[in-house]
C-alpha cells in the first residue's frame, strides 16, 4: 500500500503542496490503511472510516499519560481523507467514494483575538537586541508563519529595494511582501550587526537569515522560545494568555484591514489561497468597532 501512498504524494505534489504539509497528509491518509488492515483501497468501506475516526479520539496522544488527538489534529486528518478518497475517485481507482457520505463532528477554533496597537507598541519597546526587533518584524510587521520564518535565508530579503520573498508558503505559495523603510532598515542593521557576526554551526545553516546563538538556523519553537522572553517583559501591557507569535500575524492582518487595506491585498500579503479565510479579519474588525 506504500506504491499508492506515494502516488498520492505526487498528486499533492502536483497540487503545490509542500514538503512538510505532503508528508503530513501522507501519513495521515496512510494512517487510515494501517488501522484497517487493507490490501486493496476498493476494499474500504464507510464503517472503517468511522471506525478510524471515533479511534483518533481515543489513540494514545503525544503527551505521556494523554489520550486521544486534540480536536485540530483530527480535522486535519479528516482533511487528508477527503484529499486522498477524492483523488482515488477522480484516478477511476475505486468507482465509490466512501468518505462522501460521512458527517464528521464540527471543528471549533480556538478564537485568537488580535492585540490592540499600545500591546503590539510594547512589545516592540521590549526588545532587548536586533535579534528581538527583527524577529517582531518577521511575524507582525512581515505577518510571516512560523514554517516560514524558519526557511528564510538571507537571500530572500533585499534591503534597498525593500522586499521580503517567501520561496514556499503554506501549499507552496510564493508571495512577495514589501516592507517599509523602517523595517528594511532593521532587518539590514541586524543582519550588518548581527548575523554576520556569528559563524554557522554547519554548511547548510550558512543560508539562513536567523542564526541562534549557537550557529544553527533559527526553528520555529526557538522563534517562539525567543518571542515568550520578550513577553516576560511586557508585565503591564495585560497581553492575553498564551499570546504566541500567530496572534503577531493576526494582529498585523487585522490593522491592515482597519486602515482600510483591500481584502485581496491583505489576502496576497499572508498567503492565504482563499478570500475565506481572510475574511476572519474583516469579522474582528467589525466586532471591535461594535465594542467601542
Amino acid at each position: 500500500m506504500q506504491e499508492i501512498i506515494d502516488q498520492f504524494g505526487g498528486y499533492l505534489y502536483q497540487l503545490g503542496y509542500g514538503n512538510k504539509t505532503r508528508q503530513c497528509l501522507c501519513a495521515q491518509a496512510g494512517a487510515l490503511l494501517a488501522y484497517s488492515q487493507v490490501t486493496d483501497v476498493t476494499e474500504i468501506t464507510q464503517g472503517q472510516i468511522k471506525d478510524f475516526y471515533e479511534w483518533l479520539y481515543e489513540c494514545p496522544g503525544k503527551r505521556r499519560g494523554s489520550s486521544g488527538l486534540s480536536e485540530s489534529t483530527i480535522a486535519h486528518y479528516v482533511y487528508a481523507l477527503q484529499l486522498f478518497f477524492t483523488w482515488l475517485e477522480q484516478t477511476e481507482q475505486i468507482q465509490y467514494n466512501p468518505i462522501s457520505g460521512i458527517k464528521f463532528k464540527q471543528h471549533h477554533k480556538n478564537r485568537r483575538e488580535p492585540l490592540i496597537r499600545e500591546q503590539v507598541e510594547a512589545l516592540f519597546a521590549a526588545a532587548g537586541s536586533l535579534q528581538e526587533l527583527a524577529t517582531l518584524h518577521l511575524f507582525y510587521s512581515c505577518g510571516l508563519r512560523r514554517s516560514e520564518a524558519a526557511s528564510l535565508d538571507t537571500r530572500d530579503i533585499h534591503f534597498k529595494q525593500q522586499l521580503l520573498y517567501v520561496r514556499e508558503g503554506k501549499g507552496g505559495k510564493r508571495r512577495v511582501i514589501p516592507l517599509t523603510a523602517r523595517v528594511a532598515h532593521d532587518l539590514e542593521n541586524y543582519y550588518s550587526n548581527h548575523r554576520c557576526q556569528i559563524k554557522p554551526l554547519r554548511v547548510s545553516d550558512e543560508p539562513a537569515f536567523m542564526l541562534g546563538s549557537r550557529g544553527m538556523r533559527m526553528s520555529g519553537s526557538s522563534y517562539q522560545t525567543m518571542f515568550k522572553k520578550i513577553i516576560a517583559r511586557c508585565a503591564d501591557a495585560s497581553l492575553p494568555a498564551g499570546t504566541t507569535l500567530h496572534h503577531l500575524r493576526h494582529s498585523i492582518a487585522t490593522d491592515l484591514v482597519q486602515g482600510g487595506m483591500s481584502m485581496l491585498y491583505v489576502k496576497d500579503f499572508l498567503g492565504h489561497s482563499s478570500l475565506d479565510t481572510t475574511q476572519v479579519y474583516a469579522r474582528a474588525r467589525t466586532a471591535q468597532l461594535k465594542s467601542l
